[in-house]
């Protein structure tokens, strides 16, 4: 899709229409809203070849393969090749059937009763039913998974019981709009109750699903091997594709040199690249014997810097809205992603529901006006290296970074940017262990990086709501340490309600509350770029996460 299309989209999809009254029905809210991308990238165009395999290079290992643990992007593809969920989203954001055939939500949007398929299997022959419903979302929230997303996104959930062996009822401590739209992400996918219940320790590396493929090994650092499964026949009805999968065996390879998954897909070696490194971006379009795709995740953006709202000198928001304005970009993002990642001053994603252009312009790129804040902020003298000064102490902050990471280009060059406006930033790389600390106790001035993506605008909480600060109880990802009831009190009402037009109105003033508390500088989009040779055919898209449905895949 060309950018100026996909901006166009962008626009046209950010005005809303109402709900009507919602019934005790099956969706917890109508969001009215389209995806910029075609309905046709998310249904199978049928046919296909069946058999065949395909050789797949992934950036890097995620480390266990139990989806309920991990934060990883790669639960994200590897979830719909080995699982299946609940429900499923369509592309206007609303639930939709998968392994739950239909739900009713009780008048105070506390109870969800789900009613199940009666012909799903997992791979150890184990019956999907109400009972491994439940026992799946205890092994969620349970301490010892230690999850970092699926008990987050299921915080709300007290306890549930099985009205009968395919009815599941649970309750919840208090109305939670996104409840039915986190349900639909990789990370809540099902997985087998007697392999949780009997070996636990070893979900990480022989986890067993009920998904279109079945692991057949796993080697840490290396690769994972995962073959058709016989008899599957539930994919999510909206996607289209029935039975089985198309492909017989597909080979996952770590591949970490971003040269190397480049050079191996233009030489054939490989068919498919997950993590496709944005600097062949244009080396692959060119191709012929290629295709490239980009799209754009729903959740928060990328955030080049968080600032730490707590320490001096980013306790006054002048200074933060300053550095914010400061820093380009465009450039930034044509370093960084090489023309592939589309620049954004927003604190949600474009493509996410309820994001509200108005703000857009607030924190864009304006030296002029940073200059100003700065004088406004009293940070007016200069030093004899032409750094600003008040009272005798220089504008000087450190940002803390993970050396190697990706964040690392963008965070030089903000530097360089806030150099320009007089402001002295320096770059301290630390060991991820020391990072974690800094990040729990709030010992730092600004983090650089970070996204987070989710399927509901609900990330302004998980990233800026004052319960989700760090601390030694919760790895929380409100890493500003932003602390505002007014912000506080829109976004717990957003997460009550399931009026459409209440949760438009809330969602824009959240945005607007945060393009004025600046807790962090929005740089451009969370995008995932695949890459696969034409000789692969039938893909399609999954709603929530933007990654490849691989049982719809076949090759000629």
């Amino acid at each position: 899709m060309k950018r100026s299309t996909f901006i166009k989209g962008a626009v046209a999809f950010a005005g809303f229409l109402a709900a009507g009254p919602r019934a005790r029905a099956a969706a917890a809210s109508s969001f009215n809203w389209t995806s910029p991308y075609p309905a046709s990238d998310y249904r199978s165009a049928g046919g296909g070849r069946r058999g065949g395999t395909i050789k797949v290079s992934v950036a890097t290992d995620s480390g266990t393969m139990d989806p309920h643990a991990q934060s990883s992007a790669n639960v994200q593809w590897f979830g719909r090749i080995l699982f299946d969920n609940l429900v499923y989203q369509d592309e206007h954001g609303n639930a939709t059937p998968w392994l739950a055939k239909s739900w009713t939500i009780s008048p105070d949007g506390k109870t969800y009763t789900f009613f199940l398929r009666e012909d799903v299997t997992f791979s150890d022959g184990v019956k999907f039913n109400a009972e491994a419903v439940l026992i799946n979302l205890e092994h969620m929230r349970a301490p010892a998974t230690k999850s970092l997303l699926a008990g987050t996104y299921i915080a709300p959930y007290v306890n549930g019981r099985a009205l009968d062996e395919y009815t599941v009822e649970t309750t919840l401590r208090t109305p939670y709009s996104p409840f039915l739209n986190v349900l639909a992400q990789s990370w809540l996918a099902m997985q087998s109750p007697k392999a949780i219940k009997e070996r636990p320790a070893t979900l990480g590396y022989h986890p067993i699903g009920s998904g279109p493929f079945v692991l057949e090994s796993y080697t840490p650092q290396q690769g994972m091997i995962f073959v058709r499964r016989e008899g599957y026949n539930w994919s999510p009805p909206l996607i289209g594709h029935t039975g089985p999968a198309h492909l017989e065996r597909m080979e996952f390879e770590f591949v970490p040199d971003a040269s190397v998954r480049y050079f191996s897909l233009a030489s054939g070696e490989y068919d498919f690249v997950i993590d496709t490194p944005p600097q062949a971006a244009e080396a692959i379009r060119n191709n012929p014997a290629l295709t490239l795709t980009d799209r754009i995740r729903m959740g928060c953006p990328n955030r080049g810097v968080a600032f730490n709202v707590a320490k001096a000198p980013f306790d006054d928001a002048r200074v933060r809205r300053a550095a914010a304005r400061a820093v380009d970009r465009s450039g930034v993002a044509a370093i960084a992603g090489f023309g592939v990642y589309q620049p954004t001053a927003n604190f949600l994603s474009v493509t996410t529901p309820y994001y509200d252009p108005a703000f857009q312009k607030m924190l864009t790129y304006d030296p002029d006006e940073a200059n100003r804040l700065l004088d406004e902020a009293g940070w007016s003298g200069r030093d004899a290296e032409g750094f600003r000064t008040k009272d005798g102490t220089r504008l000087a902050a450190e940002i803390v970074i993970t050396a190697g990471i990706s964040s690392v280009p963008a965070a030089v060059e903000i530097q360089a940017d806030l150099k320009k406006v007089g402001f002295d930033l320096a770059l301290v790389a630390e060991p991820t262990g020391l990072l974690l600390q800094q990040r729990t106790h709030g010992h730092y001035q600004l983090l650089a990086g970070g996204v987070w993506h989710t399927n509901t605008p609900d990330a302004l909480y998980i990233n800026y709501h004052s319960s989700q600060i760090p601390t030694l109880k919760q790895a929380g990802q409100n890493v500003s340490r932003l602390a505002d009831p007014e912000l506080d009190s829109l976004l717990e009402q957003a997460r009550e309600t399931t009026d459409s037009a209440t949760l438009k109105s809330l969602y824009s003033q959240a945005q607007q509350r945060l393009v004025e508390l600046v807790p962090a500088v929005p740089l451009y989009e969370n995008a995932t770029v695949v890459s696969f040779q034409n000789r692969v055919k039938g893909v399609i898209y999954d709603t929530s996460h933007e990654v490849p449905h691989f049982e719809t895949v076949w090759v000629t």
